[in-house]
């Protein structure tokens, strides 16, 4: 039988998440949350990936599609065996999907057979459809301890299927993102989607076609990676598109140079939920045009934080670009009002909320934890 969580001064707390290895939403926040936790005085820490790395004799099976995934399955379960059962909190990360069954799943059954108290962080602007395919998802939703949620979006979502959840958002740091107006305001954009079908990256080479038709000393800088890089560069180059610079994959702890080299941040994904690169944006003082897809209309209002534009429509994209770089007044007033917004979203904000949310659980856990006979 596994020991009971033990009780003292500092609250453990195991987050399963993707290593930034895996460069994305996910990995960013939980590199942030585990960096703010190593600074605290109440709460420990520590990550267990999702993509372990495998022993050396085992690594080259990664290099094969199918066989990395039963390869990253061996070992992850015998680490969750290890690394959960010392935690009086089990907080793990969730996308959807394949991503859902091969990660979040084995961290709940585990967690739960040991007795520890799930915390799950959902956090996939595919829910609405996710929910609506997969019973298993609803199953297992409604009976993990408690559901976070960085968005009213996703909480709307929840709510849909009669599932409970908190909101609490991303974090942004407002350190490292410094926030400067541009004064001017110059034709630079940067887009920092990796480049996958959900961003739709093509529509920002389309959106940049027209803006450098009107400005022909624009520049566009794709932040990202992904399976459809090699059809945007065919693309860049079949639209006729100079001063493209593909800068591939960023670390988080470098990305703040390239906002603060831009001065105008686009993305054009169908489908989203809270992105933290808006979030940075508006740190950095950018003014950001976005498709309106999934739960950015919750962070972005429309024509006072930034614009939105309607899916795949690179002409409206184009033309909200246009409007801020011929109105610079305008461009000023939306980059303060989104700047102002990022303040309920630092650390010393959101801090306490996850606090709680341990707290809450740990307290449960071991009220229903038996007393040992002395």
């Amino acid at each position: 039988m596994f020991p009971t969580p033990r009780s003292c001064a500092k609250l453990r707390v195991a987050i399963v998440a993707p290593s930034i290895a895996i460069l994305g939403g996910q990995a960013v926040q939980a590199q942030r949350l585990l960096a703010a936790w190593a600074r605290d005085p109440e709460i420990e820490a520590w990550l267990v990936p999702i993509n372990p790395l495998p022993p050396r004799w085992l690594r080259v099976a990664t290099r094969i599609k199918y066989l990395r995934t039963v390869v990253t399955q061996l070992v992850y379960w015998p680490l969750l065996l290890r690394e959960l059962r010392g935690a009086d909190v089990v907080h793990v990360f969730s996308a959807s999907y394949w991503s859902f069954l091969l990660a979040p799943l084995p961290a709940i059954l585990i967690a739960r057979a040991m007795g520890r108290p799930v915390l799950l962080n959902y956090r996939s602007g595919e829910a609405p459809d996710h929910l609506q395919r997969s019973r298993l998802a609803r199953t297992i939703l409604a009976i993990v301890d408690q559901n976070i949620v960085p968005s009213a979006f996703l909480s709307d979502v929840f709510a849909s299927f009669g599932i409970a959840s908190r909101i609490i958002p991303n974090i942004v740091d407002r350190e490292r993102f410094r926030f400067r107006l541009r004064e001017p305001l110059r034709p630079r954009l940067i887009s920092t989607r990796n480049f996958e079908p959900l961003y739709n990256v093509a529509c920002a080479l389309r959106t940049f076609q027209r803006v450098q038709a009107q400005y022909p000393g624009a520049s566009l800088t794709l932040i990202g990676g992904g399976t459809q890089e090699a059809s945007l560069r065919r693309i860049a180059r079949e639209l006729n598109l100079r001063a493209v610079v593909f800068a591939g994959r960023v670390a988080p702890d470098e990305i703040h140079h390239y906002y603060d080299d831009a001065d105008i941040y686009i993305q054009t994904p169908t489908i989203d939920n809270m992105p933290s690169s808006v979030l940075e944006a508006f740190a950095s003082g950018l003014p950001v045009v976005s498709t309106d897809a999934g739960g950015i209309s919750a962070i972005l209002t429309d024509g006072i934080m930034g614009f939105l534009a309607p899916l795949d429509d690179d002409v409206r994209m184009a033309e909200c670009v246009i409007r801020f770089l011929e109105d610079p007044p305008l461009a000023r007033r939306v980059a303060l009002a989104a700047y102002s917004a990022t303040a309920a979203l630092t650390w010393d904000n959101v801090r306490n909320e996850w606090a709680a949310a341990y707290r809450g659980l740990a307290a449960l856990s071991f009220a229903a934890t038996p007393t040992q006979p002395a």
